[in-house]
């Protein structure tokens, strides 16, 4: 069962409403989850509290994906989800993957 926070960071406090359920079955559908079996919690961090070395006032505000497996996969599985993680999260938000960055 694995538990996903997944933070925003954004100028806006808000998310659109149903954004934890559409993260929550995307992922489930990705890890192959019965229902109930994945769980996602979903946080805001403001964009003034968030900061780049040497970057004043960074325009591309990423997405930060945390995951938590009870059995830990292997590197070469954790690799592929992790792109597919990247990919679905980031359809869910509207934000280009890269700026998705998920961890174990």
């Amino acid at each position: 069962m694995p538990i996903v926070d997944v933070e925003l960071v954004a100028d806006e406090p808000s998310v659109p409403e149903g954004l934890a359920s559409r993260l929550a079955e995307s992922l489930a559908n990705l890890f192959s989850s019965p229902a109930g079996h994945v769980w996602v919690r979903l946080s805001v961090l403001p964009s003034t509290h968030y900061a780049e070395n040497g970057v004043r006032g960074a325009t591309d505000l990423p997405v930060f994906v945390r995951v938590l497996h009870a059995d830990l996969p292997s590197d070469e599985v954790l690799s592929t989800q992790a792109q597919a993680i990247s990919n679905a999260v980031a359809a869910c938000v509207a934000r280009p993957s890269q700026w998705v960055h998920v961890l174990y």
